[in-house]
């Protein structure tokens, strides 16, 4: 996975770490950054040692939103539905990912900028970060998925009014409503969200998968059909690779389990210490 002068990329053990790097624009969803994106969850889809993504932003600006510039010089509805063709390449497959995805939210998100920070699974919010909807303002009607995320993460009443109200939600009112796993101060966010990340990939990241995958579809399932998509996964998760078996070894052996291979040595060194005691 290369970097490029508009996203930093590397890998930290399990952990694939995307971090947006476009100052000028402020990491702006121009062109150039959906194809960053897109090929760079493409490559960490592929990578068979990435278990979990971290998606940030640097120097205190996480998305501003649509890249205006680029938004002016349109001149037909014909390149309006090209340019949602293309953002379809990027963030759906982002939304239902089949890894983790957390978000080191480390300042402002800000009109389409929401929609990218409330894709991931766990967000982990800096003390200065802020959801920013500014849509009205420029008389257009919120996207990058904001409309298909903010209803079932904060109900229709209140996603309304925000969008509505051209509002402002700060880091403790999003971790109050739900949004932020957790809010930290500003310069401790991007060690925070990668120690979550990491957290994560320590545990038993295929059963994740398949969870994340069949919560992604509760709103538009029946109760029947949520019920056949657990039994599906269940199935997939009581058989693949055996983290199941571990988790139940680990149980009965009251001992961590080790669903990655990198945490052996912690739970090697806790059953010898165990043993002088």
């Amino acid at each position: 996975m290369h970097t490029t002068n508009i996203m930093h990329c590397e890998r930290d053990g399990a952990v694939q770490i995307l971090r947006l790097s476009d100052h000028e624009t402020r990491n702006s969803l121009s062109n150039e950054m959906r194809n960053a994106l897109s090929q760079a969850l493409q490559d960490a889809q592929a990578d068979d040692q990435v278990r979990v993504v971290y998606l940030t932003g640097s120097q205190g600006v996480f998305c501003s939103g649509g890249n205006l510039e680029t938004l002016s010089n349109i001149e037909s509805s014909w390149e309006v539905h090209r340019r949602f063709c293309r953002l379809g390449a990027w963030l759906l497959p982002l939304i239902r990912f089949p890894k983790p995805v957390i978000v080191g939210l480390n300042g402002a998100a800000v009109g389409g900028g929401i929609g990218l920070a409330l894709a991931g699974d766990v967000v982990v919010a800096a003390e200065g970060a802020k959801l920013v909807s500014t849509f009205f303002k420029l008389g257009v009607v919120p996207d990058v998925a904001t409309m298909y995320m903010l209803p079932r993460l904060l109900g229709m009443a209140r996603a309304k009014s925000f969008v509505i109200g051209n509002g402002t939600i700060d880091a403790s009112k999003g971790h109050a409503l739900g949004l932020f796993d957790e809010v930290v101060p500003n310069e401790r966010i991007y060690e925070a969200g990668l120690e979550r990340a990491k957290e994560i990939a320590m545990g038993p990241v295929r059963a994740m998968s398949l969870a994340k995958q069949v919560m992604g579809r509760s709103f538009e399932t029946d109760l029947e059909g949520m019920f056949m998509y657990e039994d599906l996964a269940q199935s997939l998760a009581m058989s693949l690779g055996g983290e199941f078996q571990e988790g139940v070894s680990a149980f009965f052996e009251r001992r961590k389990p080790v669903f990655f291979a990198e945490a052996a040595a912690d739970v090697v060194a806790e059953i010898r210490d165990r043993k002088h005691v």
